[in-house]
């Protein structure tokens, strides 16, 4: 996913890794990082989660906006679990203390999306589908 946020030094936009449950979509970052920074000031983003294709017909992806929250310990660790559960690998022996090691470094954070498009070209070019907060009720597919 890319996250656009907002800071003193202007806009900036970060990949991050992430997984969503419903329309929430929970991520985990530094702190210390300029995206992670621009949230402890101001948690309005935007975001988009598409592949790369070289035929501008094929794409599709989403694009929202929402607010970013820091996770508590409770829901870090819930966060975590569903992490593991889309990349299994995190959860390997080998990665452990790797990955261990990398985690006492990151926050988890969760984006509660307000507004969400659907983008399909295959439908035709610009072709996008809104969803406000009352139907971002719905569960999406992670």
């Amino acid at each position: 996913m890319t996250l656009a946020t907002q800071g003193p030094d202007g806009p900036w936009a970060a990949a991050v890794f992430y997984v969503n449950e419903g329309p929430d979509v929970y991520f985990l970052s530094a702190p210390s990082t300029r995206h992670a920074r621009n949230l402890a000031a101001d948690g309005r983003v935007a975001a988009t989660v598409q592949e790369d294709y070289s035929d501008w017909r094929q794409i599709k992806g989403i694009q929202l906006e929402g607010e970013v929250t820091r996770l508590n310990i409770a829901d870090s660790v819930r966060a975590a679990g569903l992490f593991m559960r889309k990349f299994p690998f995190t959860a390997e022996r080998r990665a452990e203390e790797v990955i261990s090691m990398a985690m006492s470094k990151i926050a988890w954070y969760r984006l509660r999306t307000s507004v969400l498009y659907f983008v399909d070209n295959s439908r035709g070019f610009g072709w996008r589908e809104r969803l406000e907060s009352a139907a971002l009720k719905t569960p999406l597919s992670a």
